[in-house]
């Protein structure tokens, strides 16, 4: 079993709470099976009895009679016998419409924690927050950290971390041994999300467009796009009738999907947000290097998609830095602290130490200026105050912004 102990904690936090747990994440990147798996084998190792949960999976064909309100709430009245508390999971619960109707209703008429799962974002947009009553809380599930997949498979921790950022966390990627395997379940992975959960969910007319599109935020991870930008770059590659609403409209897809996430430039001088030319991140390494025949793996800008997940996994809001004309990587916020964190894949060369170590000039705010890097360096103190951090450190310690 592929332990996941900080998804299972918050899930422990939030048992029996009056509140509907609503797991989020892209698909197959372990949501059931933190669920119908992990969370289950805690609940019967705590004494719930088995009869008093209720699992349904909304995406098997055993359960495809179940995709309306009415059949769904008669399964569960009829699977409840009794006045106990019974723990209720629903896999993919967007597959049903007007399912909020349904989630209240479960919520007045039965004693029950109930769970739900969507691989779209949609499910947490304000409509719903407010037919839901203000009584969802989300989780968010990525795929494997680099520190869960490390712990599952083990083995020379540089060989293991050379697979990872080729391959990905995917959860059932760790199982699989040869290349050609890991290649051919990514790229399936990419075809449906790509396709089903995005073009046919959306109704997108044009794939083609939309599939170069995916191909272009793919070989820009870590550069600055914007709608503008793109459209123009797609025109000049035949696509002449592309405009930037569309663009945007295909980038939010994207997004609800959870197969990149955006993230937004912050003017540190000016103190606001910039509208214009944003990040994109992939959730997945393995999904973005398939998706362009694993060309383009300069590591600079995947250990800057790899850190990018990992302060959003750790629950940090994340945003460029405009420092006058420098740029800053990452400027992480917490509720109680801040952080400027500068990427570069070595710091041994003064004059790549120099242009990295520029960008904090003039921020004397009292908060950790970080660079994170490949190098393996026993030192964490540059000048200035300035901390370095080794990315393997970095990965595998969840609190080490905190503690260094």
């Amino acid at each position: 079993m592929i332990k996941r102990d900080l998804l299972l904690s918050k899930l422990i936090d939030y048992k029996d709470k009056d509140i509907v747990k609503i797991i989020t994440g892209i698909r197959r990147c372990g949501k059931s099976y933190l669920l119908f798996e992990i969370y289950y084998k805690y609940l019967i190792d705590s004494g719930i009895d088995k009869n008093h949960i209720i699992s349904i999976n909304l995406e098997s064909n055993k359960f495809t009679n179940l995709r309306n309100i009415n059949a769904l709430y008669d399964y569960i009245n009829k699977r409840i016998i009794d006045d106990n508390k019974y723990y209720i999971f629903i896999d993919e619960i967007q597959l049903i419409d007007n399912f909020e109707d349904l989630v209240n209703g479960i919520k007045i008429d039965f004693n029950c924690d109930l769970y739900i799962t969507s691989s779209n974002s949609k499910l947490l947009s304000s409509e719903i927050n407010t037919k839901l009553r203000g009584k969802g809380i989300e989780i968010k599930v990525y795929p494997l950290s680099f520190k869960e997949f490390y712990d599952h498979r083990g083995g020379d921790i540089k060989q293991t971390f050379k697979e990872y950022i080729m391959y990905g966390g995917m959860p059932y990627i760790s199982t699989l041994d040869k290349a050609y395997e890991k290649i051919d379940y990514l790229k399936m992975l990419n075809e449906t999300i790509g396709f089903k959960d995005i073009v046919e969910r959306n109704k997108i007319k044009n794939a083609s467009l939309f599939n170069s599109l995916l191909e272009l935020l793919c070989s820009q991870v870590g550069s600055v796009v914007s709608p503008n930008k793109i459209a123009n770059t797609l025109k000049s590659n035949n696509y002449k009738t592309v405009n930037n609403e569309t663009i945007s409209y295909y980038l939010k897809y994207i997004c609800d999907s959870f197969l990149f996430y955006k993230t937004s430039r912050y003017d540190l001088k000016g103190k606001e947000y910039l509208k214009t030319l944003n990040k994109y991140y992939a959730c997945d390494l393995g999904l973005r290097n398939e998706k362009i025949n694993f060309r383009q793996i300069e590591m600079t800008h995947i250990l800057e998609n790899l850190v990018f997940l990992e302060l959003i996994r750790r629950n940090y809001v994340v945003d460029i830095g405009k420092n006058n004309s420098k740029e800053i990587d990452f400027v992480v916020k917490t509720s109680d602290d801040q952080y400027y964190i500068q990427i570069s894949l070595t710091i041994e060369d003064p004059d790549t130490k120099e242009r990295e170590l520029s960008a904090f000039k003039g921020l004397d705010d009292g908060y950790k200026k970080v660079i994170i890097t490949a190098d393996d360096n026993p030192f964490t103190r540059l000048e200035k105050g300035y901390k370095m951090i080794n990315i393997f450190d970095f990965l595998l310690n969840e609190n080490i912004l905190k503690t260094i």
